[in-house]
């Protein structure tokens, strides 16, 4: 299985502007810039996009996770925080937070938790990250 996107970037550093699109169609020329990067300007950026790929990652990972446990989510929440700064090396992506909260009809604490641990070390997007950015997790039912 292959999943396919591309960029455009027209200019200089700070003066120019790119589009992402998606093979899907779901990013459309969807607008990215310096300003959009490292200031609040309107569009994307590749951070908030790899926020968005892992919180969803994750979110399937725990539907799966809790399936073997014989559990069935009535609905799971995530939102990912990706935290990008300057270091030593250039800008990194140095950490991400999950923060999760379910409704989970017949689930213990304990139950959840290992559910949410499984989830969050075995998702391919917390994969690609391990070992290279600190991954954390706020997870709780509802």
């Amino acid at each position: 299985m292959e999943r396919t996107a591309s960029a455009v970037w027209n200019g200089g550093l700070k003066d120019g502007k790119g589009t992402v699109s998606t093979n899907s169609g779901v990013l459309n020329n969807t607008q990215y810039s310096f300003s959009t990067r490292f200031e609040n300007g309107i569009g994307t950026n590749p951070e908030e996009l790899i926020a968005a790929a892992h919180a969803g990652c994750f979110t399937m990972a725990l539907s799966a996770q809790l399936g073997q446990a014989n559990l069935t989510p009535e609905s799971l929440e995530t939102t990912a925080a990706v935290t990008f700064e300057k270091t030593d090396q250039g800008f990194t992506v140095t950490a991400i937070h999950l923060t999760t909260r379910a409704k989970v009809p017949g689930a213990t604490s304990a139950s959840f938790d290992t559910a949410a641990q499984n989830a969050k070390n075995g998702c391919p997007i917390s994969r690609l990250f391990q070992g290279n950015t600190e991954i954390s997790l706020d997870a709780k039912l509802v």
